[in-house]
């Protein structure tokens, strides 16, 4: 360790602090006599001792083993401590060894004025470093001086090569991202001012860098510090505040960039600069759900994921890892997604993650009891289902074996291995259903509320609108149709959807666990509805592509015009949460469950989809016909138009609401 210590030593700022004691010495024992008047003996006795103990003190510290250009002020606090060691060795040495005494203070302002040179030699070297240029004729100066004295170039002669950056946000976040630009020479960007409103920033430096406020000089001014760049850093700003920002500065000119957690958060939770997603700008900001009470519910419990390698049930891993769980088992029939997420997390927490792999389906129930015996999980969260629209509409007997009786098998086993409790992931799909695949989600919820009433286990579904980033999401698909010139395909324009990001749904999955009680079916409050062809018609602007159209193509199978999040919306209970909510509903019994599933499967045994779906309207009655539901749909919209142009046309003004 000593030898790798002297390794590391820069030998010539030892010979500049040298230089800078000898200085500090001479002043005070040569030039200034003071009342203890030392002979030529003593001043070198006192110099000499000095000098060891600073410099013992500062090498044992590993003062010069520190990269000062880059130091911060970790650097200059371990500098202050040596010194102050140095200084009570000196004085206890000084009181016991044989040679002329000198006063207190004049042994004071010694170590003072030492430490005074060593840190100004550092701080005009960082300067010089930072400030050094071949631009201006100071510029030029600091950097002929720097490379003379040390050797070392000047970060800011690399600078042409750099991309010039301007950074919205100066708070932590931003300047946190300052710092690792200018500590980095080889870094690709380099800061050239701050961009906030706040006033106490406003006008004033930042790392040596400037912070100007919002508004249409700052063009000119990024004009002349050639800024090429634009970096968001600011994780909290307001959607509509970030929009506007986005809008300005793109249609500028400027290239827009994000310092920022991505949206699907990487299991490290590591910030790093990314692309401008549209997603950052067309709704709103993330809600937090998760709190204390959440992860302590799920801290050193065996918890089993089904579809965990899916969209949602990958986040659900990557949340509950850090809740500190005694074992995370991913259950998956596709193993390239299981593999993925194992990986991230192995990447992450290394051997702190007690993570196990099962590939399985929920249909298989034997196979599925195994991985039940083996682990014997305190909490199943069912995250595997069929979800395509489209494809279960021409599919429907699949759908009912995989959501309906891998449900049933789940709950079945969670019984029998005494599992605490069961949370089904649902969809806004299921209310009121007009597809296969919302009317087997429904049918899941009966059974989870049905065994609520006369099983041993806690029972919980968890129910939200579409998911940003996920498999099967419209935005991905809008922005390869936008890249590759369009058009972009919308089936109606009349279309409204619910959207909330895959980390909302996932900590919304997982705080119900910790606050249900049994029984409960938990509702999000997403907030308005966004109509897909505005959607499409913001992400074609936003992208700065020209000239992209919008097609209808007409409604797919089973869709509906607008979803619904509740049954019934004058039964809604609230929760701790003010963004959640709780349905209640009558259970069905357990005998007319058994009813129903036996109903639906002697339809599946024939393999015929058509049978299937009359079984699945039979077993779920408000599974309806698409073409009714968007009939009444698009009457109300013609009833309500007309009422509007009445009001209008009698002197009345319509607010929107």
């Amino acid at each position: 360790m000593k030898n790798n210590n002297l390794k590391n030593i820069r030998w010539m700022l030892v010979l500049y602090d040298a230089a800078v004691f000898v200085l500090a010495a001479i002043l005070m024992f040569a030039l200034y006599e003071g009342n203890d008047k030392l002979s030529y003996v003593g001043s070198i006795q006192q110099s000499i001792l000095a000098f060891v103990c600073v410099f013992g003190s500062r090498l044992i510290g590993n003062v010069y083993g520190q990269i000062w250009r880059y130091g911060g002020i970790q650097c200059y606090i371990r500098l202050l401590c040596t010194e102050a060691i140095a200084f009570l060795v000196y004085m206890g040495f000084e009181l016991l060894l044989p040679i002329e005494k000198i006063t207190f203070p004049r042994m004071l302002c010694l170590s003072c004025l030492n430490l005074l040179g060593a840190l100004s030699l550092r701080m005009a070297y960082r300067y010089a470093y930072k400030c050094g240029n071949q631009e201006t004729l100071a510029g030029r100066f600091l950097s002929w001086i720097l490379y003379t004295v040390s050797g070392v170039e000047a970060a800011n002669n690399k600078e042409s090569q750099k991309i010039k950056i301007a950074i919205i946000g100066a708070g932590r976040v931003g300047v946190s991202f300052a710092e690792e630009l200018l500590n980095n020479e080889e870094a690709a960007y380099i800061p050239r001012c701050f961009i906030d409103n706040d006033v106490d920033k406003v006008g004033r430096e930042i790392q040596g860098i400037p912070v100007w406020s919002e508004n249409k000089a700052t063009f000119r001014k990024l004009s002349e510090l050639e800024v090429q760049e634009i970096v968001f850093a600011i994780p909290s700003m307001d959607v509509e505040k970030k929009k506007t920002l986005y809008e300005y500065y793109k249609n500028a000119g400027y290239k827009l960039k994000v310092y920022d957690y991505p949206i699907v958060y990487a299991a490290g939770g590591k910030r790093h600069l990314r692309e401008f997603d549209t997603e950052d700008l067309l709704f709103r900001k993330p809600l937090a759900v998760a709190d204390e009470r959440t992860n302590d519910y799920y801290k050193n419990k065996v918890v089993l994921i089904t579809g965990g390698g899916g969209s949602i049930g990958s986040e659900l891993c990557r949340q509950l890892a850090k809740m500190s769980p005694k074992k995370i088992v991913i259950l998956d029939i596709y193993e390239n997604g299981a593999y993925d997420v194992q990986q991230k997390l192995k990447i992450a927490y290394g051997s702190a993650l007690n993570l196990q792999i099962e590939i399985c389906s929920i249909t298989h129930k034997k196979a599925l009891g195994k991985v039940f015996e083996k682990h014997h999980p305190q909490i199943v969260i069912n995250a595997a289902a069929h979800k395509h629209v489209p494809l279960m509409e021409h599919n429907c007997v699949e759908a009912i074996y995989n959501n309906v009786f891998g449900t049933r098998n789940l709950v079945e086993l969670c019984e029998k291995y005494e599992a605490e409790r069961f949370m089904m992931v649902s969809t806004d799909k299921a209310v009121n259903p007009t597809n296969v695949m919302g009317a087997t989600k429904r049918m899941c919820e009966m059974i989870v509320q049905s065994a609520s009433t006369h099983g041993k286990v806690k029972y919980s579904a968890t129910r939200f609108g579409n998911v940003l980033g996920s498999a099967g999401s419209v935005i991905p698909l809008f922005r390869r149709q936008i890249a590759n010139g369009g058009p972009v395909t919308v089936t109606d324009k009349r279309i409204i959807r619910y959207f909330m990001t895959i980390p909302e749904a996932s900590q919304l999955v997982l705080q119900s666990g910790a606050m249900a009680k049994n029984g409960e079916l938990f509702v999000l409050d997403m907030g308005k509805a966004v109509k897909i062809y505005d959607l499409a018609e913001n992400m074609i602007r936003l992208s700065g592509v020209h000239g992209v159209q919008i097609i209808e193509t007409g409604l797919r199978p089973g869709e509906k015009l607008y979803e619904e999040l509740l049954v019934k919306t004058e039964e809604l209970d609230k929760t701790e949460n003010s963004m959640i909510f709780i349905e209640r509903d009558t259970a069905l019994s357990e005998e007319e469950i058994s009813r129903r599933l036996a109903l639906l499967q002697d339809a599946c045994d024939t393999g015929d989809d058509d049978m299937a779906r009359e079984a699945l309207r039979k077993a779920v009655p408000t599974f309806r016909k698409p073409e009714e539901v968007n009939r009444e749909a698009d009457l109300k919209e013609k009833v309500e138009e007309k009422g509007n142009y009445k009001l209008k046309k009698s002197g009345y003004k319509i607010a929107a609401l």
